[in-house]
């Protein structure tokens, strides 16, 4: 069951946001969603129900473009002060849960580049379903230099065939992050973790080895509510 929220980013501007909230949650997953989709899309949708059947609550909310219905999406300070929002609406809806931040590609860079500018309230690690790390085509690994100012735990979970990031460029940058940062490959998935038919899978069974991996490492970085 989803929780209908407001979130008041500021300066008049408000967003909405889902709750989905298991009976009796162990931390809650602050979930931002792509460039090109917004909260309720069927992969946003999906993650949520996953996490609450894994015992995560999952705040899902849209960026301010998105609740317009543009297509183009905030200036990264927008976006930044949305994530804020959102996390500090997560506080106050999970009193005493530990938070995760982070999301699907876009969202996730925001999250990002949000902790590294000032750390997010509470939030105990950062989680990226698919970072962007570059546009397809265009290899570089510059969209990840703020990365080495954020200061707590983050997990890349990245298909061996995403277009966004460049495996060996992404392997860089997750080793020279060190012990605070941990690689997930989801073999054969693409950005949207869609593996074709020949890998012998399917995407629900994708999405439960992603949903797997990060359950895990939510009770690794919160062993007090592991």
């Amino acid at each position: 069951m989803n929780e209908q929220l407001t979130i008041d980013v500021g300066k008049s501007v408000c967003v909405s946001a889902l709750l989905t909230r298991p009976a009796e949650p162990r931390t809650c997953f602050v979930f931002a969603h792509g460039a090109g989709a917004g909260m309720a899309h069927s992969f946003m949708e999906a993650v949520a129900a996953g996490l609450a059947a894994r015992g995560i609550a999952a705040l899902r909310y849209q960026f301010p473009y998105m609740e317009k219905g543009s297509k183009r999406p905030d200036p990264p300070a927008l976006a930044q002060a949305t994530v804020r929002a959102a996390v500090e609406a997560a506080v106050g809806a999970c009193p005493g849960l530990p938070l995760i931040a982070g999301g699907k590609s876009f969202g996730g860079r925001m999250t990002s580049q949000a902790q590294a500018k000032s750390a997010l309230a509470g939030v105990a690690g950062l989680a990226f379903f698919g970072f962007p790390l570059h546009p397809a085509g265009k290899p570089s690994d510059e969209r990840a230099a703020h990365l080495a100012d954020v200061h707590i735990p983050m997990l890349f979970l990245q298909g061996t065939r995403d277009k966004l990031a460049e495996l060996d460029l992404l392997r860089g940058v997750v080793q020279g992050l060190g012990a605070r940062a941990s690689l997930h490959l989801i073999e054969g998935a693409d950005h949207s973790f869609h593996v074709p038919a020949r890998s012998g899978r399917n995407d629900a069974e994708v999405m439960d080895e992603v949903l797997d991996v990060f359950a895990e490492w939510t009770r690794k970085i919160t062993p007090k509510h592991g």
